[in-house]
Order: C-alpha cells, then sequence, then structure tokens
C-alpha cells in the first residue's frame, strides 16, 4: 500500500512516501523547469560538429549562474559536471570531456537546474550535422514514446499505464525499452519518491493523484535493451553497441490531467530545432 502525504507536512528526504504538492509548488516548478528548458533551447545554437562536450557542460553552468540557478548534477553524489551528454551508444550519465562532437553523433543532453531550491530537470536529443537514417528515426521514436507516456499521466491512472504506453508504442516500432534507469519523483529533492518504470502492464503499480510530480524520461535502444555500466561509475552504455536515445519532461498531475513543465519556450519539440 503506497503512502501519500501533503508536500508541506514532509520533510526534504525521500522517505519513500509520495508527495502531493500544492498550487505555489507547482507554480515554482514551472519557473524552474523553463529555466532548463531555455537552456536546453539556447544549446540548439552551440551544439554541433567540432564542439566538445566540455564546452557544452561549461555553457550549462554559466547559463544558470546567469540566471541564479545551479546545475543539481554538480558535486552530486561525486559527479563533477554541470550536465550529462550521452553520445550514440551511451544510454546515459555520460560525461562531459574534451572530446569533439562529430558528424553524424547523436547526443542526449540532460539538463537539471535548480531555481530557488526548486529542481527543473529534462533532457534532449541533438543531431550533430548529417546523420543516418536509423538513428534520426530512433530519436523520433524516442520522442513519440515519451509523449505516449506523458498523454497517460492523469488522476485515477496508474505508473503500468505510463511505462506500457511506451513500452507498446517503441516495440511496435522495433525499439526495445531501458530497464535499468527509471524517472522519479523532483521537487525540492532531485530525486525522490515514486520511481516511473517506462515499460509495465497497465491498471498496475502506483496511483496517480493530483499534486504528484516526477519525470518521465524513456531509454529506448535500437538493438537489445541491455546496458552496463562502464569503469567510471556513471556512464551507462548499450551492451550490443547498439544505438540509444532518450527524452525527459517534467510534468505534475492536475486535477484532470497533467502540466507539462519542461516545454520549450521557442516551441522545439524534436529535432531539429529551427
Amino acid at each position: 500500500m503506497q503512502n501519500y502525504i501533503p508536500a508541506s507536512a514532509a520533510p526534504v528526504k525521500n522517505t519513500g512516501t509520495i508527495k502531493l504538492y500544492e498550487k505555489a509548488a507547482f507554480e515554482a516548478m514551472h519557473r524552474a523547469g523553463e529555466l532548463t528548458a531555455r537552456c536546453l533551447d539556447a544549446l540548439a545554437d552551440i551544439v554541433k560538429p567540432g564542439v566538445t562536450t566540455q564546452e557544452i557542460d561549461d555553457f550549462v553552468f554559466e547559463f544558470g549562474l546567469k540566471h541564479g540557478a545551479a546545475p543539481a548534477t554538480l558535486n552530486y553524489r561525486g559527479y563533477t559536471k554541470s550536465c550529462c551528454t550521452s553520445i550514440n551508444h551511451v544510454v546515459c550519465h555520460g560525461i562531459p570531456n574534451e572530446k569533439p562532437l562529430r558528424d553524424g553523433d547523436i547526443v542526449n543532453i540532460d539538463v537539471t537546474l535548480v531555481l530557488d531550491g526548486w529542481h527543473g530537470d529534462s533532457s534532449r536529443m541533438y543531431p550533430i550535422g548529417n546523420v543516418r537514417r536509423a538513428a534520426e528515426r530512433l530519436v523520433k521514436v524516442t520522442y513519440e514514446s515519451l509523449m505516449r507516456g506523458i498523454a497517460e499521466v492523469k488522476p485515477g491512472k496508474r505508473t503500468g499505464d505510463i511505462g506500457a504506453a511506451i513500452q507498446e508504442y517503441a516495440e511496435a516500432e522495433r525499439c526495445s525499452v531501458v530497464r535499468d534507469f527509471c524517472g522519479h519523483g523532483v521537487g525540492l529533492l532531485f530525486h525522490d519518491a515514486p520511481n516511473i518504470l517506462h515499460f509495465g502492464r497497465r491498471g498496475e503499480g502506483i496511483e496517480l493523484r493530483p499534486g504528484m510530480i516526477f519525470t518521465i524520461e524513456p531509454m529506448i535502444n535500437l538493438g537489445r535493451p541491455s546496458v552496463k555500466i562502464l569503469n567510471d561509475g556513471w556512464t551507462a552504455v548499450t551492451r550490443d553497441r547498439s544505438l540509444s536515445a532518450q527524452f525527459e519532461h517534467t510534468v505534475g498531475v492536475t486535477e484532470d490531467g497533467c502540466e507539462i513543465f519542461t516545454l520549450s519556450p521557442a516551441g522545439y519539440t524534436v529535432s531539429p530545432y529551427i
């Protein structure tokens, strides 16, 4: 039996209890989410062949600083960068470095900016130059998987409905869903209850109630779903070296549906970002 608690009465730590937020928190999450989305929008003009992922990381740090925010990943559990940059067969948590992006790469940039204590968490895929048709298709399938998951978010639904919608679509498109990572509750904490699986069965899982805030962030592979963690302790890659893609939004459950806090102010959805 899952426990729920008004966020105003809950300690600011992950106790496994699901926090239910009120209007003021939703407004704060909109501000944090919009700032993160603006950062991702601005990266569209920067991410191109020859740019290093360290330059991307520097931009994210400086963007946050300029707008009174801080990157949540910086020094989080020993992680030393301001964002994650996951290229080609890297599933998630790729660490920025001095290696330049190459024509044909696809890269996920995952940014979480903390504004007034609230976490705006989102990621997008960026094609680098001329990408292969298979990579372009994977990116589009992944974005559609995310949006189909979000379409399930409303009171009375269950987390299994979100996962099932993602899994059904991705697998029908001959792709696979990574099982090793999931979405999560978010707000004043970076990672909170509940976990949001990107696979599952309809009607199962935790009931969605108004006031819940969480991320949905499916990782979709062209090959098999299996991943492994590299020796750096962070970087997750596909075991079969197949391409992987991810999109992420932060959402809040309303009385009749949901709000997406991290929508692009520029109207960007899936690349090309023009």
